[in-house]
């Protein structure tokens, strides 16, 4: 399973808090203050996901990120295999609660997705879009700062496993060559 920078560093296990203690949790949200999470919960989108459901597919363009409330995620990439025509399926990782995803949507234009997502079970997600952040910018510039620099914190520390992954692939590769 490829699910290194999948996998949220981030996560957090308590699943029976309130809405506002859950943002809090969330690692772009945890510099900001009562009133700013008041803010947060008024923009956020909650959405119940059934078994099986699409969150998003690769190539879609995106609007914005999820925080897993409750429930799992399967993230997966679909290839087309050249020679048979076929579509391979590749699981990456499975996000459990307290675990984001889609966050590259909030700073790229017109952004596609590098991976489709399901809910494995009954899941309920936090939407977090892209007009919220510039919103909340607009309205709050100290709250959205204090957003924008935990969300360059995490696009930095996934680049940053990338980055080591692939010098170990590379490894390995020569190793076995």
């Amino acid at each position: 399973m490829v699910n290194f920078m999948w996998d949220n560093l981030f996560r957090d296990r308590d699943k029976n808090k309130p809405l506002r203690e859950l943002l809090k949790k969330n690692m772009l949200f945890q510099d900001l203050t009562a009133s700013d999470l008041t803010m947060i919960e008024k923009i956020v989108n909650v959405r119940h996901y059934r078994p099986g459901e699409s969150v998003f597919r690769q190539g879609e363009v995106g609007v914005g990120m999820y925080m897993i409330l409750s429930g799992t995620v399967n993230v997966f990439v679909e290839e087309l295999d050249v020679v048979t025509g076929s579509a391979n399926t590749t699981h990456v990782t499975l996000l459990k609660a307290g675990d984001f995803f889609g966050e590259m949507t909030l700073v790229e234009n017109e952004s596609r997705r590098s991976a489709s997502t399901t809910a494995q079970e009954e899941s309920v997600l936090i939407g977090f879009f892209k007009p919220d952040l510039i919103e909340i910018v607009e309205r709050n510039p100290t709250a959205g700062v204090k957003i924008l620099m935990r969300l360059g914190e995490v696009l930095a520390t996934r680049l940053r496993q990338t980055t080591t992954r692939i010098t170990e692939m590379k490894k390995d590769h020569r190793v076995h060559a």
